[in-house]
């Protein structure tokens, strides 16, 4: 399959969605972004993060997975970068390790807060959501929005898919032969 980078023009403004057949997804954002934290563990151990848990017992046991399980997802966040490792000591223990968000983790709670403000909405029980995150200066509830660059909130419908500096696009398949008929029996041969 040939591949063909494009170079984009700068304001050229095309509606790229009815192209996408010609994309290839090879590099897709969203498709990078759930190899680093696409399954629930890593969401979790990312919400822990975010309230602040640090050591590896306690994400265990308020992810509710085992060891193995805490120590492989720990060790993946790590290596994509969202967390660091930190060494501490207790006296008289030995030297222990425990997790802080690095900056490329701490740009992850706006994806997290969009997954808590769906499921506030969409997938709670009758009771309601369990937390209310609010902004600590105002007390108000904070929520994920879209927004251009400009200022403007942006709602479904009103925005435009435009090619960035990665779109590889695929060549298009040549098309398929016109598929052979067979004769149509009841027709008068040629030349009669």
């Amino acid at each position: 399959m040939r591949q063909v980078r494009w170079r984009v023009e700068v304001g050229e403004m095309t509606d790229l969605l009815r192209e996408r057949d010609a994309w290839s997804m090879a590099n897709c954002s969203v498709a990078r972004t759930l190899e680093v934290a696409g399954n629930r563990t890593a969401m979790l151990i990312m919400r822990e993060a975010f309230f602040g848990t640090r050591r590896f017992d306690d994400f265990a046991r308020r992810v509710g997975i085992g060891e193995p399980a805490a120590s492989a997802r720990l060790k993946e966040l790590t290596a994509a970068g969202l967390l660091e490792r930190v060494p501490y000591q207790e006296p008289g223990q030995r030297t222990r390790y425990a997790y802080r968000l690095t900056e490329k983790g701490r740009d992850f709670l706006p994806v997290l807060t969009a997954l808590r403000q769906w499921g506030d909405t969409w997938a709670t029980d009758e009771q309601g959501p369990p937390v209310v995150v609010r902004h600590r200066d105002c007390g108000a509830a904070v929520h994920a929005v879209l927004r251009c660059d400009d200022g403007h909130d942006v709602q479904l419908g009103e925005s435009l898919v435009d090619a960035g500096p990665g779109l590889i696009r695929v060549a298009p398949p040549a098309p398929a032969p016109a598929p052979a008929t067979a004769p149509d029996p009841d027709a008068a041969p040629d030349g009669d």
